[in-house]
């Protein structure tokens, strides 16, 4: 069987968790990419393609000339609805592509939201090249505070709190002048303690996976600093937000769902990332729950149906931390990778970034150094396991 994976930069949730489960199921992997260097360098041995993967013309039209698709599958933020239409194309299963496109572009889910009468938040969209004060004066002040995004972004890309309506010009001309003439997305600033939902689906059957919760950097930015395993959120909270995830169309393999829950107690979705958590997560996950997690997805794709009972793990304790920078510089020293035990924990960094490297300071996901991620039965312990390596390493930027 052949499977086409559709990709942009290659992340650890392809080097480390559907190559391998792919592998495993016994699919041959033909990778399509724009960016086919970076990828050969990393796995030598899958056949990889250079492609317009933005362009699902570009992608069904060179599958066409190739061995017939078993699956066509991506986990990028990016290539969901082109992954979704080349799969419809071949008669493949697949995500549905409005679901897809609903959930990328976040103007189009607040309106989608509101019209099936799920969830109505404050949400203004600022065309690409439209002059964001122009759509201000024709729509009036959005409440405030308010936070400012691209309309297709990803992660904490150029996401941002403005307190005023100058400050909010400020913000939306700073983030046209690194990326000129993208839509941007004005939305009410949901305040409350931020969670995820994760998610695994085929259709017909959904399993809730437990999620996370997120600690952030200060405002006005929203980088994740850490992440703490939920293994239940409060069942009238999944069930929220699950209703919403129904009226956006999703439900097809893995969904990464990051939502509020209000000083009332209202569940809120932020966004919806209809592709497997990643940052390492994923990887933790299905290590946590004791699940061939990545080989559940891909069986999706391949038409199986999920079991009624994936046997996931529900005594297990997991924090994520990511160390990142404070000021722009050069890394010049940096621990190296580490896997280790302590009693019960089992603890594993990895550097994101390689001593000598020069970078600015994004005030993103961008910023970070490296991952700890432990797991463990308590999570006292392996909180203070996590804060004991991060206390015993260094860090050295100059600028």
């Amino acid at each position: 069987m052949r499977m086409y994976l559709l990709a942009l930069n290659p992340t650890d949730s392809v080097t480390e968790g559907f190559l391998p489960a792919a592998r495993t199921l016994g699919l041959g992997v033909t990778v399509l990419t724009d960016q086919p260097a970076a990828h050969r360098a990393r796995y030598p041995d899958t056949e990889v393609l250079e492609c317009d993967v933005r362009d699902f013309r570009a992608v069904i039209s060179l599958i066409s000339a190739r061995r017939p698709p078993d699956a066509v599958f991506t986990n990028s933020d990016h290539l969901q609805t082109q992954a979704a239409l080349a799969a419809e194309y071949f008669a493949l299963p697949a995500k549905d592509w409005r679901a897809a496109l609903r959930t990328k572009d976040k103007a189009l889910l607040r309106r989608h939201l509101a019209a099936a009468g799920a969830d109505r938040v404050f949400s203004l969209e600022i065309p690409g090249r439209t002059p964001p004060a122009e759509v201000l004066a024709t729509t009036g002040e959005p409440p405030f505070p308010c936070v400012v995004k691209p309309r297709e972004g990803v992660a904490s890309e150029d996401v941002v709190m403005a307190g005023t309506a100058g400050e909010l010009l400020a913000r939306c001309e700073e983030i046209r002048a690194r990326r000129p003439g993208t839509a941007l997305v004005v939305e009410e600033f949901l305040e409350g303690e931020l969670y995820t939902l994760e998610t695994l689906g085929d259709g017909r059957t959904r399993h809730v996976l437990g999620g996370f919760r997120t600690e952030l950097s200060p405002a006005p930015y929203f980088i994740e600093e850490r992440l703490r395993f939920v293994p239940a959120h409060p069942p009238d909270v999944v069930s929220r937000i699950v209703s919403q995830l129904d009226a956006l169309g999703v439900g097809f393999g893995s969904c990464h769902t990051e939502f509020v829950v209000g000083p009332d107690g209202r569940a809120r979705i932020i966004e919806v990332n209809y592709r497997a958590i990643g940052d390492q997560c994923d990887l933790l996950l299905a290590e946590l729950l004791g699940i061939p997690l990545f080989e559940h997805v891909l069986r999706t794709h391949l038409g199986e149906p999920l079991p009624a009972d994936l046997g996931a793990r529900t005594d297990g304790a997991a924090l994520l931390d990511y160390p990142y920078a404070r000021h722009p510089g050069t890394l010049t020293a940096a621990p190296g990778p580490a896997d280790l035990t302590f009693g019960d924990v089992r603890l594993t960094y990895r550097p994101l970034r390689e001593t000598g490297e020069r970078h600015d300071l994004y005030h993103t996901n961008r910023d970070i150094l490296g991952v700890v991620r432990a797991t463990g039965r308590d999570q006292g312990s392996v909180d203070t396991a996590v804060r004991d390596f991060l206390a015993a390493q260094q860090w050295e930027i100059t600028p």
